[in-house]
């Protein structure tokens, strides 16, 4: 019994020693994938710098190097630093730009969603009746759950899928599964867009576009960034945190009572995961970060609060990558088909919609990447059209991740519909 213990005993157990470990990982990562080294370049093309911030913490946690599992960092990451990066995102939402963009960026955008929502429980019923065992599962295995959180991704972004995984409660075994399919499927159709974007012309030829306003688009965003673009002071980032974590603080303040409430008295929608305090901490703090959108806070985004919110968000993700067994990627492979149903679905409608609105290409692009990917892919997206477009690619992620964990739970709900009992 003893020797079984020592084999299975992680190597590092001091917390401490475990931040510095994986805040080494985020500093090598990020640093490497700024070189100019185009053998470098090409290895990051291949394995994008979110995949390794899940997965190098997840390989240490299959060799045992530390029990990612039971550590306190994971509900530090999902209860602090998830919370407060969505109000940082957030809080730049510019709905009175959205509302001018509606007719084109807009349509695409929305589209997107719709695609994503009816297209999960259309791949897991297309699925059900050919394979029923690559959709089913039980309890925490349901894949359901995990396919649930993939929506949240692929509507808002890896904060959105995390909240969710909160919610749903995917096994570690099921998510680590998710989370390749996630990251390889969305990687491959963003290749395919930034090919596109170099082929702009020729795509708007399909679509009969009319790209004019998209130039206009251009010299708009271009004197708005030129105007109010600064470098931030410490009272901007002290002001930032302070909005995101006293905005934390008050969502579960408020939001656990509501959870118990919930628990108590109406225990058949615990099926809905109302009865979850965290379901609860994600609404309130993404409508506090939308509340602060109308007041002159919504000015930090100038100093730079969404690139304060990717630093908590990329904490928070080393911290789910360290739950994670990287063998599990094997465990259903049936799922990837799921995963190619479900993006396909997504980017025909947006194809016959595009091709109905005659919309130009850069929409179709931004509209799909704003969903699948959040700004990190969507600012990558409209900057390979023109870097001041980039702000259009911003604004967009931004109202997804305003809505990505619903749409996402939503979405969740009706794949748990049509998933085989």
């Amino acid at each position: 019994m003893n020797n079984q213990t020592a084999i299975t005993a992680p190597l590092i157990t001091s917390t401490p020693v475990i931040v510095g470990i994986l805040m080494a990982i985020l500093g090598l990562v990020f640093y490497t994938s700024g070189l100019q080294n185009r053998y470098i370049k090409g290895f990051y093309a291949i394995f994008p710098p979110l995949l390794l911030c899940y997965f190098i913490p997840g390989i240490l946690n299959s060799l045992q190097v530390f029990d990612g599992i039971n550590s306190p960092l994971t509900a530090i990451g999902s209860r602090y630093f998830l919370p407060a990066c969505l109000i940082l995102f957030v809080i730049s939402l510019d709905l009175k730009e959205m509302w001018a963009m509606r007719k084109r960026a807009g349509l695409m955008f929305i589209t997107g969603t719709i695609g994503i929502i009816i297209g999960g429980p259309l791949a897991v019923w297309l699925t059900a009746m050919v394979a029923p065992q690559v959709v089913a599962g039980a309890g925490p295995d349901e894949v359901w759950r995990g396919l649930g959180t993939l929506a949240g991704s692929w509507i808002g972004g890896g904060a959105n899928q995390v909240a969710l995984r909160e919610i749903l409660q995917p096994s570690p075994t099921l998510f680590s599964s998710i989370i390749a399919i996630d990251v390889f499927l969305a990687y491959l159709w963003m290749a395919f867009l930034l090919y596109g974007a170099n082929k702009v012309k020729a795509f708007d030829r399909f679509f009969k576009a009319d790209g004019s306003d998209v130039n206009a688009l251009i010299a708009r965003m271009d004197a708005k960034t030129a105007t109010h673009a600064r470098m931030p002071e410490t009272k901007d980032l002290i002001i930032m945190l302070a909005l995101a974590f006293a905005g934390t603080g008050l969502a579960t303040y408020i939001a656990e009572p509501i959870g118990a409430f919930i628990g108590r008295n109406y225990p058949n929608l615990e099926q809905f995961s109302l009865s979850s305090p965290f379901f609860w901490i994600i609404l309130i703090a993404t409508i506090f970060g939308v509340i602060l959108s109308f007041t002159p806070a919504r000015k930090l985004e100038y100093a730079g609060a969404s690139k304060m919110g990717a630093v908590l968000l990329y904490m928070l993700i080393v911290t789910i990558g360290m739950q994670m067994d990287i063998t599990a990627v094997f465990t259903n492979p049936g799922l990837f088909v799921v995963g190619i149903i479900w993006i396909s679905f997504h980017a025909l409608l947006l194809l016959l919609v595009g091709k109905i609105a005659k919309v130009p290409f850069f929409y179709y692009a931004v509209g799909s990447m704003a969903n699948i990917g959040g700004v990190a892919s969507a600012s990558v997206a409209s900057a390979a059209f023109h870097p001041a477009l980039i702000s259009v690619g911003v604004i967009l992620a931004v109202f997804g991740y305003a809505i990505g964990t619903y749409a996402g739970w939503l979405t969740a709900v009706l794949m748990q519909l049509v998933s085989p009992i």
